[in-house]
């Protein structure tokens, strides 16, 4: 037997219907996609096409986040309008993750750092360098984006990261950047970034606590490394 198409059920087993009625959470990911499709194809109802959607990703909302809108737009039923619409819900998600973080909570550990960057950092495809920005209570008091793009250490300086910092009234900092690779190892560059900025903030009485690099779900610490 053939599935069930979506104008064949009842109504409310309908996603439409299943969130009004039991909210979001009750929902599958490929229901709670297909309402953000609203219609598909002549062959295809919209919670098929919204499998189709999921295939691309093999299932992960994050794996399909990175991919282009461009390429979503080529599945069968989506175009344009449509993947630009998965896209922008999906970056919302994002920006609720990053919304959740505690402000204002000490940081104790590199652990702390990658839980508090990890939403905003781990999906990028580009390179971004932060600077947080501590009080005296070790408490992050601004998240600022220094650079986007290829970080080596003629594109990052200490002049950027110290004015941020200055402006700020740090009382220390941590800065933080993202491997797209995946592989938290760090670089010549990322080596000779670090001593330059450690050197800086010494001399500037503003001491760098660490420098973390964000992979995906991992990190790597120069602190917790003692390559400080």
């Amino acid at each position: 037997m053939s599935p069930l198409r979506l104008a064949e059920s009842r109504p409310h087993d309908r996603p439409r219907e299943r969130l009004l009625s039991l909210g979001p959470t009750a929902l599958t990911v490929a229901e709670l996609v297909a309402i953000l499709l609203g219609t598909g194809t002549a062959r295809d109802d919209a919670l098929a096409v919204a499998y189709h959607v999921l295939a691309l990703g093999g299932g992960s909302l994050r794996a399909i986040a990175n991919k282009p809108v461009g390429l979503l737009a080529g599945v069968a039923g989506i175009g344009v309008a449509k993947a630009a619409r998965v896209s922008a819900a999906l970056e919302l998600g994002r920006r609720l993750g990053v919304e959740a973080r505690e402000a204002g909570r000490p940081v104790a550990s590199p652990a702390d750092v990658q839980r508090w960057c990890a939403p905003l950092l781990r999906d990028l495809a580009v390179e971004e360098f932060h600077v947080l920005t501590l009080d005296a209570q070790n408490r992050i008091t601004r998240d600022l984006l220094i650079t986007r793009g290829i970080l080596n250490s003629s594109l990052v300086h200490p002049r950027e990261v110290f004015r941020a910092a200055i402006a700020e009234a740090a009382a220390s900092v941590i800065v933080v950047h993202n491997h797209p690779s995946g592989q938290p190892a760090p670089s010549a560059d990322d080596r000779a970034v670090t001593a330059q900025l450690v050197e800086a903030g010494r001399i500037l009485d503003i001491p760098v606590y660490d420098h973390v690099i964000v992979a995906g779900d991992e990190y790597f610490s120069f602190a917790e490394a003692g390559l400080l």
